[in-house]
């Protein structure tokens, strides 16, 4: 079974830009992301901020501080990732690079994780390590990339966040199921469901019955089928329950 999808709005971006000025959007609970494409293709964090806005309770503010093909190495080297980390506020700072499934880019990583996360005390928040998925000729890679950012998460006591573990999980329910725009960058659906993921580990909810169509702050609408939905809340699920 093949589940379809619909995109309405201008929500894929540039794929090889993306670098804005920082910009706090929205009210409530504050979420730093730090990251690259993975982030802003789809505008991973206003899906996160969408999905608290239709659940209601918990409202979400988030700020994007993303670069095509930086590491958290580079983000600590140059641009405004400090500086915005300073400004303080923030409850969740989360961490994003490419899968880092190689040894020197596991390395990178862990190094990159550990230099924020002294600036991220600073100013009382927590870190967050977004578990990113391998390249699509590189399923093999899975289990090391999900294993270096449970190690980066370790080494500073931080939140992991376990999406490539869902995209696993969605895949073992569809087989068919397609979570890639290109061979690097997530579909909608897989945007949806790293939403779900980060959403559900941040507030501490479950996803189930959350709605198929987002309106995010950018004015773009976001919308999977119900039976994909319902597909991806519950690999967002397990990947959440199957924590320690």
């Amino acid at each position: 079974m093949t589940i379809g999808i619909v995109l309405f709005g201008a929500l894929v971006g540039c794929l090889n830009s993306g670098v804005t000025a920082p910009r706090l959007i929205g009210e409530g609970r504050r979420v730093l992301f730090i990251g690259n494409s993975y982030l802003y293709v789809q505008d991973i964090p206003g899906i996160v901020q969408a999905l608290a806005d239709s659940a209601g309770g918990d409202k979400l503010a988030v700020e994007t501080v993303a670069g095509a093909n930086m590491a958290l190495v580079d983000h600590w080297v140059t641009g405004p990732a400090r500086t915005e980390i300073a400004k303080g506020g923030w409850e969740w700072v989360v961490l994003q690079q490419g899968p880092s499934s190689v040894q020197v880019n596991r390395d990178t990583l862990r190094l990159g994780t550990a230099l924020f996360a002294g600036e991220i005390a600073k100013v009382n928040a927590t870190p967050a390590l977004f578990s990113a998925w391998p390249t699509s000729d590189r399923f093999v890679d899975f289990p090391r990339a999900i294993q270096s950012y449970q190690l980066a998460a370790a080494d500073v006591n931080g939140v992991f966040l376990p999406v490539a573990s869902s995209w696993l999980g969605a895949w073992s329910r569809d087989p068919a199921i397609n979570l890639y725009l290109d061979d690097l960058h997530p579909s909608t659906q897989g945007a949806y469901l790293a939403g779900l993921v980060v959403y559900g580990r941040l507030l501490g909810k479950m996803t189930l019955g959350l709605p198929a169509t987002l309106r995010l702050r950018s004015g773009a609408i976001l919308s999977v089928s119900l039976p994909a939905a319902a597909l991806l809340q519950a690999a967002a699920d397990s990947a959440l329950a199957a924590l320690p």
